[in-house]
């Protein structure tokens, strides 16, 4: 039995992979694909829906993503997201509008037909808009069933075919309908099987890797972060011993990184692991460096080259192993033309063209819930996997302008600090992510009684299903007093603990 799939269309919205996200939440396998995709389909690829994104770019005065005959030839459901829906609407002779200015936040939606994609669902809910151009007419074969501020055409259905366009994101937690739209045009729409679960995806990855790799050795940076760790029990489980993980130390990971990581893989039999101390090429490549992307390309490459020397000891390695994950890909903006830059993750946006191994990346499709119920089913420690997530460039894109080995140093001392108190507190599962950052400006304290002048450190903790938006964890005052107390105490150099209070969007999680 062939496996189903929901394809996603890319128009470049930084929503896209969310998407994706959603629908495997419900259990369905989905691609995302760019709009030239839909020139070439195929009936025979057991498609059973397709989603249109939203994304950055006009309707009305652009023909370069007018929607083809063949995809409405399959008669396959269509859901077509903000964007999305735009393309629908022209195809079919509907009138759209520029907007003077954006609709975009919170809005009320007035449901005037249920139908299948609103099952579930009360008369009115709270969605998230994020649009320019409008919808203001709609051919004959199309129905209204949901409007916004009792005049916005927001939700639209071709009369006879399962067709639909809708102009807010589902795909958002702002969108306050518990998941239901989405899981309705997966199930009750498409008429989903329900196959895409955690075994399955380890099935499909083993097999995948065993074809790809062959009887070649592969080598894979084992940072001790989740998605390095279950890449290397997946891969271990593929291919055994033709594997070689590498710890690199680089001078930018967490107070005794390299412990932890031997006392999580203590209990695989046979995995090899080899140390490497790097830390002094890091330091030295990024030397008067400030600027955060030319610090992420520098140490890609730095990485990609200790790899290739270490490659050189390992008979037939053909292979580098990575932990890349939707996530890295999306803000690298890599899967689409037509997204706009947001920043470059080492994994997938700092690899030379004139690498000389090639790249496998087993999580490459997948988002971090799925890699956390992954390593479970691997049988690696929940420990570690449900460690927050640590950035590939390590420390790098927490101090604040050039990188030094004091800043590291202070850094790694304090960020212990915060994340020792949070487990202390039961704090610590409760956070999505939490962190400091090393600003290098100075400010005056008080030190016993003299006067100091040290380095100021912010702290970070963000609560997120998806790691798209965030917003800032709400600490009790007593805590954020103690471990400033504590840090200013027993960490040199630091004269001031400050916190970040600042959402995604419009901040980032990480600083840089």
């Amino acid at each position: 039995m062939q496996e189903q799939k929901i394809l996603i269309i890319d128009y470049g919205s930084q929503y896209t992979q969310l998407i994706a996200r959603r629908i495997r939440e419900n259990k369905t396998y989905c691609e995302v694909v760019t709009p030239a995709y839909l020139n070439n389909l195929k009936d025979s690829e057991n498609i059973i829906g397709v989603v249109l994104s939203g994304g950055p770019n006009s309707t009305i005065n652009d023909n370069k993503h007018d929607l083809n005959d063949h995809l409405f030839e399959l008669d396959v459901p269509v859901l077509g997201i903000c964007f999305g829906m735009q393309l629908i609407c022209k195809k079919f002779g509907g009138v759209l509008e520029q907007s003077s200015s954006r609709e975009y936040g919170k809005a009320k939606l007035d449901i005037h037909s249920k139908g299948k994609i609103f099952d579930g669902l009360s008369d009115s809910l709270e969605v998230w808009m994020s649009h320019g151009d409008s919808v203001t007419e709609v051919s004959d074969n199309f129905k209204i069933i949901a409007s916004t501020n009792n005049k916005s055409l927001s939700a639209i259905k071709v009369n006879n075919k399962e067709i639909y366009g809708i102009q807010f994101h589902p795909e958002v937690t702002h969108t306050l309908d518990d998941g239901k739209i989405i899981s309705n045009f997966v199930n009750k729409i498409c008429n989903s099987r329900s196959q895409w679960t955690t075994k399955n995806i380890i099935i499909k990855q083993i097999s995948k890797i065993k074809n790809k790799v062959g009887g070649d050795n592969v080598i894979l940076g084992l940072s001790g972060g989740v998605d390095s760790s279950v890449s290397a029990a997946i891969l271990h489980k593929a291919i055994s011993n033709q594997l070689t993980c590498i710890f690199v130390d680089n001078g930018l990971l967490r107070l005794n990184e390299r412990d932890q990581v031997k006392e999580s893989f203590k209990d695989f039999e046979k995995i090899k692991i080899h140390y490497v101390d790097a830390s002094k090429l890091f330091m030295k490549r990024l030397e008067g460096i400030t600027e955060p992307e030319e610090k992420r390309k520098i140490i890609g490459k730095t990485f990609v080259d200790v790899f290739q020397d270490e490659a050189k000891k390992i008979e037939n390695v053909k292979w580098l192993a990575q932990g890349t994950i939707y996530p890295d890909v999306i803000e690298s903006a890599a899967s689409s033309e037509n997204a706009h830059l947001i920043k470059s993750h080492h994994n997938v946006g700092g690899l030379p063209k004139e690498m000389n191994l090639d790249l496998i990346e087993p999580l490459r499709e997948l988002f971090k819930d799925e890699v956390r119920k992954l390593g479970i089913e691997l049988g690696i420690k929940s420990t570690l996997i449900n460690r927050h997530p640590f950035p590939g460039p390590g420390l790098a894109v927490r101090i604040l302008g050039e990188v030094k080995k004091e800043y590291a140093d202070i850094l790694r001392e304090a960020d212990n600090i915060f994340i020792k108190m949070l487990h202390e507190y039961n704090m610590y599962n409760k956070i999505s992510q939490a962190f400091t950052v090393f600003m290098p400006i100075k400010s005056v304290g008080v030190t016993g009684d003299g006067r100091s002048y040290g380095n100021v450190l912010s702290l970070r903790a963000v609560k997120t299903i998806d790691f798209m938006t965030a917003k800032p964890f709400d600490f009790p005052f007593d805590f954020l007093e103690e471990v400033s107390t504590k840090i200013i105490n027993e960490v040199p150099g630091i004269s001031r603990v400050c916190l970040d209070i600042s959402s995604k969007p419009p901040a980032t999680i990480e600083w840089e």
